[in-house]
């Protein structure tokens, strides 16, 4: 087989997990309903989901294994210039998505905002930043996030940060050089929890450096489950991880937080990743994995443009408790609805578009 011909079958994907595919799922509606619960609960502590933000850690932990899943094996066949245009048609057509999506709630929010504030070379400006992925914190009215249109793209941020490490350092270096620089990412995540009283940094410009904290230890550490094989074998299927998942999410909000954070992070995720991919999917349940894995990406891309508008309707209309429960459950439903619509509509089709562009240039190289 020649170099070219080598390219072009090395772009193909891999099989995939699917109990974790589906567990990726449950941590994305997790984010939604966290989101939406933020606006709710002033006070962190009574807020029943206050915990739901580690989902992006069990998300980073997730990329780790799967990157040394997909990457480690073919990365130096494949070269770092496919490696990187592979990641960039699997992760930026929706960056671009949620971009749009946060710039046209900015622009015709009719439930408030202060439009006014911000001249038209600005809210470009911080347009052109988000789709490019560049943190520029500069919008007042959107909590001085790294990504105004898009809260959520601090993380996609360093998911970018994380996969060029591994394409230049980390797929090199063996297991043990591995294992130490996940204990010293894990001091970091100690240090971190600490001094902040909790994990909830990154998507802000004072928090900018726990976000590289977080995903320095979640993305090695499941980098090291592949590459260790702990992978636990068990019955637990998708419906029990699911339940001990979502426990970490709903645990009681305390004084205690920085300490469990980093625990359920340190520990207890990794442990779930393992599980993960070692228990027996029923037959009954590989649809909703299928479909959970695959909406879970653009629904943690699409969503928070809805979340501000969310934000401003429930500050200034005060609804009971019945119109609070009807509003987010109906709203969590049609994002979802959404998101399908997206990834059908939209992703699936510029991804293909992109992968198949990209291997016709390939081939033609051969030629």
């Amino acid at each position: 087989m020649t170099t070219n011909h080598a390219s072009v079958s090395i772009l193909q994907t891999k099989q995939h997990f699917e109990i974790l595919d589906g567990l990726r799922g449950v941590a994305a509606l997790a984010v939604v309903i966290f989101h939406f619960m933020e606006w709710v609960y002033t006070d962190p502590t009574k807020n029943f989901i206050g915990h739901g933000f580690l989902a992006v850690d069990f998300f980073f932990c997730l990329s780790g294994f799967v990157i040394g899943y997909a990457y480690d094996d073919r990365i130096a066949k494949m070269g770092l210039r496919n490696f990187f245009i592979s990641r960039i048609i699997r992760l930026h057509p929706l960056v671009i998505a949620g971009s749009i999506f946060g710039l046209f709630a900015f622009l015709f929010d009719p439930f408030g905002g202060h439009l006014e504030l911000y001249s038209t070379g600005k809210i470009i400006l911080t347009f052109i930043c988000s789709i490019f992925l560049i943190p520029l914190p500069i919008i007042s009215d959107r909590g001085f996030n790294l990504f105004s249109f898009n809260a959520p793209a601090w993380s996609l941020f360093w998911e970018y940060m994380a996969n060029i490490v591994y394409a230049f350092v980390l797929y090199r270096i063996g297991r043990s050089y591995l294992v130490i620089l996940t204990i010293l990412s894990a001091l970091a995540i100690c240090y971190v929890g600490y001094n902040s009283g909790n994990l909830l940094g990154g998507w802000s410009g004072p928090t900018f450096w726990d976000g590289c904290a977080r995903i320095s230890y979640s993305f090695l550490a499941g980098l090291l489950i592949y590459r260790s094989n702990w992978i636990i074998k068990n019955k637990l299927g998708f419906t029990g991880l699911s339940v001990l998942l979502l426990l970490a999410f709903v645990m009681p909000f305390s004084g205690w937080n920085w300490l469990s954070e980093p625990l359920v992070v340190l520990f207890y995720f990794p442990f779930l990743v393992a599980l993960g991919a070692g228990s027996v999917l029923k037959p009954g349940l590989k649809k909703v994995c299928v479909f959970s894995g695959q909406i879970s990406y653009p629904l943690y891309m699409t969503h928070y443009a809805v979340l501000w508008m969310f934000g401003n309707y429930y500050t200034s209309h005060k609804p009971d408790t019945a119109q609070l429960t009807l509003i987010v459950v109906t709203a969590t439903i049609l994002l979802v609805g959404v998101a399908y619509l997206v990834m059908v509509i939209y992703d699936i089709p510029v991804r293909k578009y992109l992968s198949d562009k990209w291997k016709e240039r390939l081939a033609k190289q051969k030629n």
